[in-house]
């Protein structure tokens, strides 16, 4: 019995799905073109919602600062 041990091979997984996967994959990170494709657009539009963020704060403290008279 101890000699039928089966070995998993060596894989990784997926970042978005959590996919095990042998070889390299897409870029080494991800399953398959898919996944690749929608974290990519994931992080755009994360990226997006930052940069918005960052330009409603500075408008916030230059009007701030012009209320004030700084």
């Amino acid at each position: 019995m101890a000699d039928e041990i089966q070995r998993i091979p060596q894989h990784r997984h997926c970042r978005r799905c959590g996919k095990a996967f042998t070889g390299e994959g897409v870029e080494g990170h991800f399953c398959s073109k898919e996944c690749h494709e929608y974290a990519g657009a994931e992080a755009k539009s994360k990226l997006k919602k930052y940069m918005i963020v960052v330009v409603v704060l500075w408008a916030v403290v230059a009007a701030a600062v012009i209320l004030v008279g700084f």
